[in-house]
């Protein structure tokens, strides 16, 4: 479901940029910033307690700036690339993300894999290969890029700010609450994509003629882009970010199944060969569940409260005390 919220960003900026000539992604992104402003920062407003909106924002306002300025510039650094390098690099390099990914995870969240999920992440990376190969074979490498080192390196900061952005994703949403981080990427996603519009977009949007076909396709982005920020916490919480990165690989194969009947693309059986790889990788790879390390040892001394089982042994213990003492 979240690789075809993913495939319906990718049509609705696609008839966009052919059909109406208008390459607005920075524009794109703050409408959906803000339904999640509206929704959710709101939301967050009224909650009591520390989980209030202010409560946040006073002890890690600056944490969520960085994680705003993470998300807002991975949106954007991978689409502007498409206009210096092929769409076959950004395919490619666009999974040096997941990599990275599965590094911040070892580090931060103390994920550790076992060797079948190293192999499921190399199976789910051929299937890329595949889809790669048979968009060259049915020549959809029709653009040849202006300036292709610039373009790449675009796309390896975008993927690894996405890492960024998921890693922090699932931090969040597994220790703290799914409400807070969308509230909170909300709330600095609007305001710098805004700022960020003014500077970069303002010609962009000032040449659109607006019509109802463009308002229609700019919603049905929002829509998606919404829908996907609002449902990838869920399946993270039960699975993981890298995971869900994987199984996120099949957009493409998607908005290449669409494309076939939107766009007259050509088909290649190249293609159902490379979705079935993918889904082959992603099967393994959540066929066996990763392990969670402790942590390192810390100086300060542990919480002295006790568990259920053990307060009832206590309990046990001074009942027989105060017995005792009354014989």
């Amino acid at each position: 479901m979240l690789s075809l919220c993913i495939c319906g960003t990718a049509i609705t900026s696609q008839y966009l940029a052919e059909r109406y000539k208008v390459n607005t992604p920075m524009l794109q992104s703050f409408i959906n910033y803000c339904l999640l402003f509206l929704i959710y920062t709101v939301m967050l407003a009224f909650q009591s307690g520390s989980d209030n909106l202010l409560c946040i924002l006073k002890k890690k306002w600056w944490k969520y700036i960085l994680l705003g300025l993470a998300d807002v510039e991975a949106n954007y650094l991978i689409v502007r690339a498409y206009q210096y390098t092929t769409l076959t690099s950004v395919q490619l390099l666009d999974c040096f993300g997941i990599p990275v990914l599965m590094a911040l995870s070892w580090f931060v969240l103390y994920a550790r894999y076992r060797v079948i999920h190293f192999i499921a992440v190399a199976v789910c990376l051929l299937g890329v290969g595949t889809m790669v190969g048979a968009d060259i074979l049915a020549g959809r490498e029709d653009n040849t890029g202006n300036n292709v080192l610039i373009g790449d390196i675009l796309v390896l900061l975008g993927a690894s700010l996405y890492a960024v952005s998921n890693v922090c994703e699932e931090y969040i949403v597994k220790k703290l609450s799914r409400k807070e981080f969308l509230g909170m990427v909300g709330l600095f996603g609007t305001i710098i994509s805004g700022i960020q519009l003014l500077i970069v977009e303002y010609k962009d949007i000032a040449s659109i003629h607006w019509d109802w076909k463009i308002a229609l396709l700019f919603v049905a982005f929002a829509l998606c882009m919404f829908c996907l920020y609002s449902f990838m916490p869920l399946v993270i919480k039960v699975t993981s970010a890298t995971s869900v990165n994987l199984g996120i690989l099949t957009a493409d194969l998607y908005s290449l199944f669409f494309g076939l009947f939107l766009f007259g693309y050509k088909f290649s059986g190249l293609y159902i060969l490379s979705f079935t790889v993918i889904m082959v990788g992603f099967i393994l790879y959540c066929s066996t569940p990763t392990r969670t390390a402790e942590p390192a040892e810390s100086s300060v001394p542990p919480v002295t409260s006790i568990g259920i089982d053990n307060l009832g042994l206590k309990l046990e213990e001074n009942l027989q005390e105060t017995h005792s003492a009354v014989l």
